[in-house]
């Protein structure tokens, strides 16, 4: 196997981006879906197959269950040459789990949560949080470099998702407020012109009122992220965290009823169509 060989687990809206990095990279060696993807360039393989073809497994899966459900299957084709990196956003507990589990077997395993949607991923600029041993991470680095702009050590495995989770409770609630802030503006008459020019000498202004004006202003609520998966990942959040959390409570009711209203397979900006002034067309 190849020194950087690296097969993706799981094809969906960012694991499609980043196998597509890969393979112009000349590191891709395989690639698995639940589902067939024929509008991808790509031929799925069987799990046995990646590892037996990957030196690492990159796996970018939906939560918890089907990331268990991938490496039970996986198990027994893993040795001291693979190493597992786990992106999918999942508990702090379940990845101690699946880190002895991979451990056990005689493999590496590396938690790398990351942020950045699909306009990131498509820029190599995803940001990866990692949690596993430094040599494992330093093993890894010259294909994560390929599909991102930065990668930050943050300790064990269970830190690292906890800090994706914070992350992106920052995004969700800093979502809703700029929801709220223009459905005002616009409640009075001001417009969206007006209201981005002078939110840009605000202090409110941010990396995420930047990414979504324009999903904004023309009510284009193509996913970059998804309602379902931001609330999913609010409910994990709020089931593994044993603290009061207010605004995360909070979130987990705004992004249930965007879910309810239809809007779950839509970006998360979304929020802004149960308030009103949304320009749906």
């Amino acid at each position: 196997m190849s020194n950087e060989s690296v097969a993706i687990l799981g094809l969906g809206l960012i694991g499609s981006i980043w196998a597509q990095h890969y393979q112009a990279a000349g590191q891709l060696a395989a690639c698995w879906s639940r589902n067939p993807k024929p509008e991808l360039p790509f031929k799925l393989e069987g799990l046995e197959n990646c590892a037996a073809k990957a030196r690492v497994l990159h796996l970018c899966l939906y939560d918890a269950d089907s990331v268990r459900a991938v490496l039970t299957q996986l198990l027994p084709h893993l040795d001291a040459s693979h190493t597992v990196v786990q992106s999918s956003t999942i508990d702090g507990e379940s990845a101690t789990e699946f880190s002895q589990m991979i451990e056990a077997a005689g493999a590496n395993y590396l938690e790398a949560p990351f942020t950045g949607s699909k306009p990131a991923a498509e820029q190599r600029k995803t940001v990866f949080y990692l949690g596993g041993d430094a040599g494992v991470i330093e093993s890894v680095e010259p294909l994560l470099q390929t599909i991102s702009a930065t990668r930050f050590q943050i300790g064990t495995p269970k830190q690292a998702c906890t800090l994706k989770l914070a992350m992106n409770l920052q995004i969700s609630g800093i979502s809703q407020a700029l929801c709220e802030g223009i459905t005002m503006a616009r409640s009075a008459g001001i417009d969206d012109d007006c209201f981005f020019e002078v939110m840009r000498a605000n202090v409110s202004w941010s990396g995420l009122s930047e990414l979504k004006e324009f999903k904004l202003r023309e009510a284009d609520y193509g996913a970059q992220f998804s309602t379902k998966n931001m609330h999913k990942d609010m409910r994990l959040a709020q089931q593994s965290m044993k603290l009061e959390l207010p605004l995360l409570d909070i979130m987990v009711d705004r992004l249930a009823a965007s879910e309810s209203a239809g809007f779950g397979e839509d970006d998360f900006i979304s929020l802004i169509r149960s308030l009103g002034h949304s320009r749906d067309a």
